[in-house]
């Protein structure tokens, strides 16, 4: 038996579809008020966890969103309204944040454990559709995900509201790991066997130049002779040392462009010390790898030197360096 083959219409619907469920998560943007912020201010003031709720397709948005607050920083996990009855409510303690979500707000599963959850004394942040349903009414905070009409044609199928209510547990997830200050590292620590973990962990000195690798010259070293250890160090740049490698200075493909553009200065630059940058930025080689490509970001650099305790020249990484071992 044949297959019917997919029409045109097919691809309309499709992007009826995308479009109507791209206008339902730019308008929680526009909705966006001070119960955000309140609905931030308890997770962030919890010093339990946030226990995230919903049955049928508001319960798979609920693991959605429980696993993304886990692994970006706030401790949260999913449980089951029909399970909660029989049980699992133990799971729940009276420093949690309980986030129930439902469209309708009129979920009796979530209703039936709501006055549970209130007595154990954890908060409640309800995730509705309507703002003035039973769920809302007994929330501490409300954030309203409601939606227009469904992407579905017989507007019944849960889409458009799965998907705002997903977005709006993104929102909640990324403004908790921003205030938290949660970083590369921290993720890579909760994904072990992710490839992230690979490139987030590296430190510096898993990257770094080392040796005769490091373009390097004295600080009596003459302009030409920098110049021309810079050209075979390839990086871009040469330190300047003392007699026990300490860093004075650096000398790089910037600096280089900004004395040849006073050509009568650069014929009376002897030594490179008259010209070279004081006090470089500088890391060390212990420190992760991600913390380099935040320095460089930061003082929009492309070379850095790598020094230890006492301010020894022990290595030195460019941007393209990070760029093969794949931290940018």
């Amino acid at each position: 038996m044949n297959a019917p083959r997919p029409s045109k219409k097919a691809l309309a619907l499709a992007r009826e579809v995308l479009n109507i469920e791209a206008d339902a998560v730019r308008a929680l943007g526009a909705r966006l008020d001070r119960r955000f912020l309140d609905a931030l201010t308890l997770i962030l003031g919890c010093s339990g966890r946030v226990v995230v709720s919903g049955i049928g397709k508001s319960g798979h948005i609920a693991r959605k969103i429980a696993s993304t607050m886990a692994s970006t920083g706030t401790p949260a996990h999913f449980v089951h309204p029909a399970e909660a009855s029989h049980g699992d409510l133990g799971m729940v303690q009276p420093d949690d944040v309980f986030i129930a979500i439902s469209h309708s707000g009129k979920s009796e599963e979530l209703l039936s454990i709501v006055p549970l959850v209130k007595r154990r004394g954890a908060k409640l942040i309800a995730m509705t559709g309507d703002p003035a349903s039973p769920l809302a009414r007994e929330a501490n905070v409300h954030l309203d995900a409601g939606v227009k009409r469904e992407a579905c044609p017989l507007d019944l199928a849960p889409t458009a509201s799965t998907t705002a209510a997903l977005a709006l547990g993104d929102a909640l997830a990324v403004a908790l790991l921003d205030a938290r200050g949660f970083t590369k590292a921290d993720f890579a620590r909760s994904h072990p066997r992710g490839s992230l973990h690979q490139r987030a962990l590296k430190h510096v000195a898993d990257v770094m130049r080392r040796e005769q690798d490091i373009p390097a010259v004295r600080e009596n070293a003459s302009f030409d002779g920098a110049l021309d250890e810079m050209t075979r160090g390839g990086l871009g740049m040469t330190a300047i040392v003392d007699a026990r490698r300490r860093v004075k200075g650096i000398f790089t493909d910037g600096d280089l462009r900004r004395v040849l553009r006073n050509p009568a200065r650069a014929k009376r630059i002897a030594r490179i010390a008259q010209v070279m940058t004081r006090k470089p930025h500088a890391i060390r080689p212990e420190a992760l790898a991600v913390e380099a490509v935040e320095l460089m970001e930061r003082h929009r650099i492309s070379q850095l030197l790598v020094v230890n305790r006492s301010g020894q020249l022990v290595g030195a990484l460019n941007m393209h360096d990070l760029f093969r071992a794949k931290v940018v």
